[in-house]
């Protein structure tokens, strides 16, 4: 089963009589449109956090800093079901950074659609060795308060996810 736009919001779970609740498959078209509402989010993210105050970035790139720290130990482990978790986190504690509740709000249903990827996909990262790299790149952008930068490294980002949660070459691949 395959959402379409012209039929309204696809649902991510789906009941089945008598046999349950199953995963909603997701087309390449669906993750396109998921990844492509992250970055907006995530664009409109970095320019508040970017309008804040000092002490909003600084605490934003603390808890950043520790999710990375993190994110490298599961790197060395290889464990990707960590990996993925802690890879939503940074993203998620991004955009909480900026303390915009409505921002918050969507993008926790973005965060939800983007594990559905993973978990509907049974993934693997594919570019494990550059994922902490390029989270860090984010994070020194916006230590940086490297507006310009930090949008082009975010849609970088997002463009590499799609690519390799679309691709034939990784057909079990994603990033975050």
């Amino acid at each position: 089963m395959r959402g379409r736009c012209s039929r309204g919001p696809t649902p991510i779970l789906v009941s089945k009589r008598n046999r349950g609740v199953f995963v909603l498959e997701l087309s390449t078209g669906d993750i396109k449109e998921i990844y492509a509402v992250r970055e907006a989010v995530e664009l409109a993210a970095a320019n508040t956090l970017l309008d804040s105050g000092p002490d909003q970035i600084t605490d934003t790139c603390r808890e950043l800093k520790g999710i990375i720290k993190s994110m490298a130990k599961q790197v060395a482990a290889s464990d990707w079901q960590a990996i993925a978790r802690l890879d939503m986190q940074f993203h998620t504690a991004f955009v909480s950074g900026t303390g915009n509740t409505r921002l918050i709000r969507i993008y926790e249903t973005l965060a939800a659609e983007s594990r559905m990827c993973i978990l509907s996909l049974e993934v693997a990262y594919p570019r494990i060795d550059v994922l902490v790299q390029e989270h860090q790149n984010i994070l020194d952008l916006l230590e940086a308060r490297d507006q310009s930068g930090l949008q082009q490294a975010i849609k970088r980002h997002m463009q590499k996810a799609v690519e390799d949660l679309t691709s034939t070459r990784h057909p079990s691949g994603v990033t975050a």
